[in-house]
């Protein structure tokens, strides 16, 4: 089969797509998918760095989401799954391939009203801010939350996801466009974190009150900010470190507010842990989607050949939403 190899660490340009071994068939409880499309998260940018551990057992490819088709079954998968059914998958890697093995439980089935190729984009942001926003933090109807990185592929998903629940969104971009985006989307406040100062913008607009959650991916030069962002009883999670991992942090405001600092990720959970949250998404935020109340927002689609440009555009940070790669199936 194709699938995109790492000749070495480093820049996007050591990506290259090859003929490698074909994968072997599915084992119990999984499934084995012809991949429709691959997301491209920035996972997959720090892994080609060399900076990322893969968790045990994990596909030496690139790629933590797709779509596709399901070309085999192994043994005791459950009987709702069936050869030709159309999904997305949650994967812990492999997904820059024209195939891939999945464990049932990390599919979800493609939504009605989506297509195949872009219900690529859909697993990992939704179960990245399902579980960590609403699962852990327990945002709620009537709260206000604020999300880094509005026009990304997880902020386009949770702002649209927050809005549907009745929650006041804010969200920091870093241009214009991008801002106009998140307004499109329903974000009610959007604050250019270039020209303005997030943390006076959030004190103006909630009555020096602050938001409830806030949804992270800078890590430590956000972190008193963030903190001085937070009403009482707030909750910060962070999901990313763009902004590095170390910081000196004044943490008064945590005990006089009683905040809460969480961080977690979603490519070294167990099966049993990825399961619940699939199932957790498929209950509550699948049936947002069919209604299209909630919609992928795709930037671009590229096909697998290309994905050393597909990372340069991450790398630039200069798209709103999704960057898709196609493989092309020769057989």
């Amino acid at each position: 089969m194709r699938a995109v190899v790492i000749s070495s660490p480093g820049g996007p340009e050591v990506l290259e797509e090859r003929e490698v071994e074909d994968l072997p068939a599915p084992g119990e409880g999984e499934v084995l998918l012809e991949v429709a499309a691959a997301g491209v998260n920035r996972t997959d940018t720090v892994q080609r760095q060399g900076g990322y551990a893969l968790p045990p057992g994990a596909s030496p490819y690139l790629g933590v989401e797709c779509s596709g088709t399901i070309l085999a079954l192994g043994a005791n998968v459950p009987p709702h799954w069936a050869v030709g059914d159309q999904v997305c998958a949650l994967l812990t890697g492999g997904g820059y391939a024209e195939k891939v093995v999945v464990p049932a439980g990390q599919l979800l089935p493609v939504p009605k009203g989506v297509s195949l190729t872009d219900a690529a984009g859909l697993a990992e942001v939704a179960c990245t801010v399902w579980s960590t926003v609403f699962m852990t933090s327990h945002l709620s109807p009537g709260e206000s939350f604020l999300i880094h990185g509005g026009s990304s592929g997880i902020g386009t998903f949770a702002i649209q996801i927050a809005k549907h629940l009745g929650i006041k969104v804010f969200v920091t971009a870093g241009s214009e466009a991008k801002l106009a985006a998140c307004k499109g989307l329903g974000a009610d406040v959007c604050i250019n974190y270039k020209t303005e100062d997030f943390v006076q913008c959030i004190k103006e607009e909630t009555d020096g009150k602050g938001v409830d959650v806030i949804l992270d991916n800078m890590g430590g030069s956000y972190l008193q900010r963030n903190l001085d962002s937070l009403a009482v009883d707030g909750r910060l999670f962070i999901i990313g470190f763009m902004g590095g991992t170390v910081t000196e942090v004044n943490l008064q405001p945590m005990l006089a507010r009683r905040l809460t600092i969480q961080v977690a990720g979603l490519r070294g959970r167990n099966l049993a842990n990825k399961a619940r949250i699939i199932s957790e998404v498929e209950k509550s935020v699948w049936p947002a989607i069919v209604s299209g109340k909630v919609k992928p927002v795709i930037y671009k689609t590229l096909p697998l050949s290309d994905a050393v440009e597909a990372h340069k555009l991450m790398e630039s940070s200069s798209h709103i939403g999704k960057i898709l790669l196609i493989p092309v199936h020769d057989w």
